[in-house]
């Protein structure tokens, strides 16, 4: 098995996780991505960033540096809350 990723496939698949797993992993690596753009976009020190999320300094240091097995989807998602993003999904068969 090749451990090379291709356009459209879930690197977490790729790196052996189960279907389950790889789908929860990849929807919160997203989120957490949004979350990193949203602070980096306004510049914010991880302190001010804290206090906008309310969470501690500590959180936002796991969040930049993707420590994703710290975050859950709903965390994520009010998170993006707080800084007026909608998030949506789309399920597919």
């Amino acid at each position: 098995m090749s451990n090379r990723v291709k356009a459209g496939e879930n690197i977490f698949e790729v790196l052996g996780f189960d279907n389950e797993e790889s789908e929860n992993l990849k929807i919160r690596a997203a989120l957490m991505l949004e979350v990193s753009k949203y602070i980096q976009e306004h510049s914010m020190k991880q302190v001010e960033a804290a206090k906008f999320f309310q969470v501690t300094q500590p959180r936002i240091s796991d969040l930049i540096s993707g420590k994703i097995e710290k975050f859950t989807i709903d965390n994520l998602v009010n998170m993006l809350g707080k800084a007026n993003k909608r998030v949506t999904f789309h399920v597919a068969a």
